[in-house]
């Protein structure tokens, strides 16, 4: 049985069976973070989990952090108990998605069920566990790696993030969507009746279209007109609602600026100004939500888009996203070739 260890980081543990077999592996996930800013913070308000539990009570208290964590940055009301132990589901009979392994009789559990890979998706904050962006752009190495796992090892695969509820079945489901040729709504409903979770479609949609259509960033500049307050910071965008981003203020136009380049796809954000969340009147605002939130939001297209591209992007992030025959042979020779940067 392989674990993955350090994914995106450690290449995968994979060898002959007269290899040496190799130490008992931290199921934990190094994230690199070169991509984030050194001035992105936590947000107010916002908790993170420690990064282990010992005893019972501190179990418990670490689930009901992880699970109010989830609830607010999924939009969805979502529960995990890791004192209970791991838990899964078979989506397929060839693939499992679950929670993650706490001991080495969950192991043996597994084998005996037929899984020859289990795959880690942890990280090591477990907040980041939620972050669509950043699934969105490790997506293709996360399932080239799985897509070469599952053909070198053959058997059950089983799949697991922390709860089981989020970044694992977003992998899964996009590697049915990939690789197994589900259409990306056909492959959610088998998910959701199989294991109650929530999968970031967007993420999910938004990294098909980048590998058809290539990834290419644009830059904007978000602006909060005022020098009556001591500080703007914007929630959001690239870095989730559990972290900000500071503005920096211009004397001389007497406004709070931000820069930043981001990938195509839409971003909703909120402001932070003086500790209250608002919106930005002169800046384009959503809809309410279910719950009654409006949030701004800002729609990031590259320069010298061709109809043809733009016509792709949008059918693959639309409703009902489906891929031909020749788009998904087109992503899996993407990712058999895809070499870690």
């Amino acid at each position: 049985m392989n674990c993955l260890q350090n994914l995106l980081k450690e290449p995968p543990i994979v060898g002959s069976r007269s290899m040496r077999r190799p130490s008992p592996l931290n199921l934990t996930m190094v994230r690199g973070g070169s991509r984030r800013s050194n001035t992105v913070k936590t947000a107010s308000g916002a908790s993170t989990s420690s990064a282990e539990s010992g005893a019972v009570e501190a179990g418990t208290e670490k689930s009901d952090t992880y699970s109010t964590n989830m609830t607010q940055a999924m939009g969805a009301v979502l529960t995990y108990r890791h004192e209970l132990g791991m838990n899964y589901n078979f989506i397929r009979p060839d693939l499992i998605v679950g929670s993650c392994l706490q001991s080495p009789l969950d192991v043996d559990k597994l084998r005996d069920i037929g899984v020859k890979t289990v795959f880690c998706l942890q990280q090591d904050p477990d907040l980041e566990d939620f972050d669509a962006f950043d699934l969105r752009l490790r997506l293709p190495a996360v399932i080239s790696k799985l897509h070469k796992l599952v053909n070198h090892n053959g058997g059950v695969t089983y799949i697991h993030c922390t709860a089981g509820l989020g970044r694992a079945p977003a992998v899964t489901l996009a590697y049915m969507f990939w690789i197994l040729g589900y259409s990306l709504n056909e492959g959610h409903q088998l998910l959701q009746s199989k294991r109650a979770c929530f999968p970031k479609l967007e993420a999910i949609k938004l990294a098909t279209a980048d590998i058809l259509t290539g990834l290419s960033k644009n830059s904007i500049t978000l602006k909060w007109e005022s020098d009556s307050c001591s500080s703007v910071e914007i929630s959001g965008l690239d870095v989730g609602w559990g972290q900000i981003i500071p503005l920096t203020y211009n004397k001389e136009k007497r406004a709070w600026y931000l820069e930043r380049e981001l990938p195509e796809g839409r971003y909703e954000y909120k402001y932070i100004v003086d500790g209250k969340w608002v919106c930005n009147d002169n800046e384009k605002k959503t809809k309410a939500n279910a719950d009654g939130h409006v949030n701004n939001y800002v729609q990031v297209s590259r320069d010298g888009t061709s109809d043809e591209e733009r016509e792709l992007r949008e059918r693959l992030t639309g409703q009902n996203p489906d891929l031909t025959k020749e788009e998904r042979l087109m992503i899996r020779e993407y990712l058999e070739q895809y070499v870690e940067r």
